[in-house]
Formats: structure tokens, C-alpha cells, sequence
């Protein structure tokens, strides 16, 4: 449990291929279903305060309580997903806290000194999201997200499929 930001909900993984990734972790981890949103719809994108035209595929599952995101950018845009791709790495790029008092806990995170890398938003005004400038290894991007909107109750979604999930329809569209 982080004193600042809570539990840790989400380990987010950026990817090259996101369908080779989902079939990975359906056969080999046995997590799922995955929910696909193959052209993330954001109303802003910025990186370093800079608007940035991301464009991204997701695809989130759970393993219990803890959401598996995986993320493939899909144009060479600037965000903190291009700068991990280009170093050379691959996979656990982000560990996700969720809140329902967003602007409280961002102001907070400011206050103490930590950066903002990229930020948007996703589905209005309760769907904010902040990734700060806080990896000193890779995996260690801190991700703030806000669920107090629809967001959270689609996290609450994946999380209820998968705990009766059987197997079948392991990946399920969503959107666009």
C-alpha cells in the first residue's frame, strides 16, 4: 500500500503487438477475457504540457483484484509509451492508482514534486489519467487514474467477467 497514492490496482504493459500479447496471456497465464478497444478514443493527449495526437489500441482483463493493461501505440507520436519502446524495452511499463478524489491526489503528488510525463482523458471529465516521471527501473511509471465516472464502473465490468470467466470468448471488442 502506497502512503501517498493507496493500493496498486493496475499493471499496465506497453507492447508491439497487442493481439500476440493477449493470446499469450489467455493460453500461457490462463487471465481473461481481455477487452479489446482497438482505437482509443481520448479527448486530449498531452506529453510534457505538449497536446500529442497518441493514437492506441488497449485491452484490459483481471487476475483477481489486480487489472492487466496492455497498450499498443500505434503511431510514433510522443508519450512516455514511445520513449519506453525506444529504449529497447518492452512489457511492465506502469503500475496504475486508482481514485475517486483524482484532483486531490494529483494536487498532492504536484505538491511532493512529482513530474507529470503524458496525461489525457478518457470518456469526460471523470476519466482523467496522469503518468509521472518516476521510473528509475523499468516498470516503475506511476500511473493516476480516475474512475469516479465511467471508466471506473467499465473497471468494475472486467473485473465481475472475469471472476466466473470459463474460458470461452477470450477477447471481446469494445469500441471502435
Amino acid at each position: 500500500m502506497s502512503r501517498i497514492f493507496g493500493a496498486i490496482r493496475q499493471n499496465g504493459y506497453v507492447v508491439r503487438d497487442i493481439q500476440a500479447a493477449m493470446d499469450h496471456w489467455v493460453t500461457v497465464m490462463g487471465v481473461g477475457p481481455w477487452f479489446y478497444i482497438p482505437k482509443v478514443s481520448t479527448e486530449y493527449f498531452r506529453y510534457h504540457g505538449v497536446d500529442s495526437p497518441v493514437e492506441m489500441s488497449i485491452a484490459l482483463a483481471n487476475s483477481g483484484d489486480l487489472q492487466i493493461e496492455l497498450i499498443q501505440q500505434r503511431n510514433d507520436a510522443p508519450s512516455m509509451y514511445q520513449d519506453f519502446l525506444g529504449a529497447g524495452r518492452e512489457g511492465l511499463q506502469h503500475v496504475a492508482y486508482w481514485s475517486r478524489d483524482y484532483q486531490g491526489v494529483y494536487d498532492k503528488a504536484l505538491a511532493l514534486g512529482y513530474r507529470v510525463g503524458h496525461e489525457g482523458q478518457i470518456g469526460g471529465s471523470r476519466g482523467r489519467f496522469s503518468y509521472f516521471e518516476t521510473e528509475a527501473h523499468p516498470g516503475t511509471v506511476i500511473e493516476l487514474s480516475d474512475i469516479s465516472g465511467r471508466k471506473g464502473e467499465f473497471f468494475e465490468h472486467v473485473k465481475a467477467v472475469a471472476a466466473d470467466w470459463d474460458g470461452s470468448d477470450p477477447i471481446r471488442a469494445v469500441g471502435g
